[in-house]
């Protein structure tokens, strides 16, 4: 996964934020987005201490508009 980019939905708890903290770990450009910014920031703070700078994105991706700016 080294060099390649990940866009992770969910990333503040459970399976997203497992999926990037493994994503993170095999070398992949990491993106997490979630609605709850606390749960995100937490999130942050686990890729930041293993070597990894994500993008954070808090968004409701319910709502289209949230969409289309999450990937822009």
């Amino acid at each position: 996964m080294s060099g390649k980019a990940a866009l992770v939905t969910g990333a503040g708890s459970g399976l997203g934020r497992a999926i990037a903290l493994k994503l993170a770990a095999a070398g992949a450009n990491v993106a997490i987005v979630d609605v709850n910014r606390e749960a995100l920031q937490e999130t942050e703070a686990l890729l930041t201490a293993s070597g990894t700078a994500p993008i954070v994105i808090v968004a409701d991706l319910a709502e289209p508009a949230a969409c289309h700016a999450a990937v822009e």
